[in-house]
């Protein structure tokens, strides 16, 4: 199989293998609590975004599309857009059963987004190279919350410290600041028509 991969299915691979860069680097801060970690996790985010743009543009260059580019392009974006920011947000101190439940919403969407794309490319692209316009905001757009985290972390927000503090409802925990990762889910998964560039 490995065989059978364009230059730009390569290109979609180091966009998976920075989304498992970023999700370590995580897990490593968790061990040593030494905030550089999430620095790494967020910078290899935008590494990953790179990648994303990088390979489009290569499987255009080369002419080289395929369906299983595609499908490559998706997994590897689910990991590095959806996945890695919840790990992110969840190793920065969202970690309540509110807050787990709106991250895990938030990758559904994202994977829920993803697998629509994937059905209705054809059709959006009219018989083009490829699609002119989005249907919901496109997963990548998950860097802002990226972003927004990276700043918190420079800032020292973590954990206790979280923009926003806490709730407790019911017992159980929820970080607002949290409710932007519902807010992106929703917009992904929105029929809101989103003009490709």
């Amino acid at each position: 199989m490995i065989r059978e991969f364009h230059l730009a299915d390569w290109v979609t691979l180091a966009n998976a293998v920075s989304g498992m860069g970023a999700m370590f680097s995580m897990m490593t801060y968790l061990q040593r609590n030494d905030v550089v970690h999430i620095y790494f996790a967020c910078g290899l985010v935008l590494v990953a975004l790179v990648f994303d743009v990088v390979d489009g543009r290569v499987a255009r260059w080369r002419q080289q599309t395929s369906a299983l580019g595609r499908e490559l392009d998706s997994l590897s974006d689910v990991i590095s857009f959806g996945v890695a920011p919840a790990l992110i947000a969840y190793g920065c101190g969202m970690q309540g059963l509110y807050d787990r439940i709106v991250l895990t919403y938030f990758v559904a969407c994202g994977v829920s987004r993803l697998a629509r794309y994937n059905v209705t490319a054809e059709k959006l692209s009219a018989g083009q190279d490829k699609v002119s316009y989005f249907e919901g905001t496109p997963i990548p757009t998950s860097l802002l919350l990226v972003l927004v985290l990276f700043v918190a972390a420079m800032q020292g927000a973590l954990h206790g410290d979280l923009w926003f503090g806490q709730l407790t409802l019911l017992g159980f925990t929820l970080h607002p600041l949290v409710l932007m990762f519902a807010v992106s889910g929703s917009l992904m998964v929105s029929r809101i028509r989103i003009p490709k560039i």
